[in-house]
């Protein structure tokens, strides 16, 4: 069953560090949020393989709780 990386808070996506097929460990960053003008990095609360990316780089007007990342563990 995937982990579900969801945003936050609402804000923009400034950078997506990972893409699908992407092994990641636990607490590695896979995406950073502006919000208010401070970022907020997401990190992987799992280790797995990113297997869906929904957010772009430059993203605007993200809502909170929205999936951005699924990962396979």
């Amino acid at each position: 069953m995937a982990e579900l990386v969801r945003t936050q808070s609402p804000g923009n996506i400034w950078k997506v560090l990972v893409k699908p097929g992407d092994k990641v460990k636990q607490g590695d960053v896979l995406f950073i949020m502006e919000v208010m003008k401070m970022e907020f990095p997401h990190e992987a609360p799992i280790d797995g393989t990113v297997t869906a990316v929904r957010i772009s780089e430059g993203q605007e007007n993200v809502d909170g709780d929205d999936v951005a990342i699924e990962i396979e563990g």
